[in-house]
Order: structure tokens, then sequence, then C-alpha cells
């Protein structure tokens, strides 16, 4: 409870503003906090005398100012309690992420549904033997195993097929397909 005879609080302010907001960062151990902690028992005090009246019975300022250290010090453990719970987190640096964005995600996917409908164009061995290389990463001996044909086949189907592929990428509009074109597709 705030002492009944409150001086003016600005004067109050003045001369116990500084040692409160020391007294404060000493146990919470930081300024900006030990300066909240210190406005909330200005703002108590100045609560107390609108609710009691600014003049009342005579009372000495040492009582004033323990009243304020004494509030000023349950202030700050109270921060401290509520403020124990709070895990603090880093900050995260403002490196963009590795990760491509969700526009570049998505010109990605339709370029690559775009290359798929291309390969409609191909004949099946050629399809076959192009996805097999391209999608699950096989050999041409792994290819030659699983479609039956010679490694040479293999590698001529998939030199035939890129080169149609090639020839059928260079025919669409450039806005479609965001690939680069490599010579030695």
């Amino acid at each position: 409870m705030p002492p009944t005879d409150t001086p003016d609080l600005l004067a109050l302010l003045d001369r116990y503003e500084r040692p409160l907001v020391r007294y404060a960062c000493s146990i919470v151990g930081d300024l900006e906090s030990a300066r909240d902690v210190v406005q909330e028992t200005f703002i108590k005090l100045a609560q107390g005398e609108m609710r009691n009246g600014s003049a009342a019975a005579e009372t000495t300022a040492p009582h004033t100012e323990a009243w304020l250290f004494t509030v000023t010090r349950n202030r700050a453990l109270d921060h401290l309690r509520k403020n124990r719970r709070i895990i603090p987190m880093e900050l995260p640096d403002d490196r963009p992420c590795a990760a491509p964005g969700p526009a570049t995600t998505l010109d990605r996917r339709e370029s690559a549904a775009s290359l798929f409908s291309l390969l409609d164009a191909l004949s099946p061995n050629q399809r076959e033997v192009i996805r097999l290389k391209f999608q699950n990463d096989l050999s041409y001996r792994e290819i030659a195993d699983v479609t039956q044909l010679s490694v040479t086949n293999v590698g001529f189907l998939l030199h035939t097929g890129l080169k149609k592929l090639r020839a059928l990428l260079r025919e669409q509009p450039l806005p479609d397909f965001d690939l680069p074109l490599r010579s030695t597709l």
C-alpha cells in the first residue's frame, strides 16, 4: 500500500527514478526491463494517490522511499519469475534459404510437366530408355537388362530420342521451358 501522504509525483520521480532503475537493474539484469519495473512502481504510486488522496497524516520521507524500493523489488522479482518460464530463441540470420521459393518450385513443376508431355512424341522404346536413364539413373547395361535390348541399341535409342526432344524443345515458346538446353542433351 502506498504511503498516504505521497508528495508531488513529479518530485518523487525526479528524486527516485535513477536509484530505483539502478536497483531494479541489479535484480533483473536488463536496463529496459528495469525501466519497465520502475514505471510500474510509479503507476502503482499514482493509482494509490488517486484512491487515498494526496493530503493525509504526516509521514516521513524515508517511509515513501522504503515503500518505493519495496514495490520496485517485488515488481522486479515478479518480472524474473515471469521471464524464467520464457525460453529465449536465437534470431535467425537474414540469409536466404537454400531451398527454392514457391514460384521457382511451381515453374519447375510446370516445365517438367511440359517436358513429360513432349516425351509422348517419342517412340515407346525411346521414351522407356530415356525415363530409365534420367528418372531412375540406370546405366546403359542396367537399361539393356531391363528392356532386353543390346547396350548398343540402348545408346542409339537414347541418342535419337534426346536429339528429337532437343528439336521439340527448340520449337516450344521460350516461357514454357525454363530449362537450360545443353548441346549434349
